[in-house]
């Protein structure tokens, strides 16, 4: 069992701590990946942080949910295509009884 710590962090300037089984490390790689897209949101003409940090939160969302999609849908294709080999396999098995 995974021992729970507390891990400080900052985006956009804003202190958060986290309790969290996973590293401190891994922990702080996603908040400066959520602060480098809100940076870029920022770049692009967004002034609120806050709505940066909510476009951006956004778009993560988006890109996870196209992704889990895109996994369920090659699931659903190896399945297919699993049934159909062991269908073609059974056709030119000889099924002696």
């Amino acid at each position: 069992m995974s021992v729970v710590g507390r891990v400080d962090l900052t985006v956009l300037g804003q202190k958060l701590t986290v309790r969290s089984a996973e590293s401190p490390e891994y922990l702080q790689s996603l908040a400066r990946f959520v602060e480098d897209r809100a940076i870029a949101l920022q770049q692009s003409g967004v002034r609120d942080p806050m709505s940066a940090l909510a476009l951006a939160a956004i778009e993560i969302a988006d890109e996870l949910h196209r992704a889990r999609d895109e996994t369920t849908r090659d699931a659903r294709d190896v399945g297919a295509r699993l049934d159909a080999l062991v269908s073609l396999l059974d056709s030119v098995t000889p099924h002696d009884r």
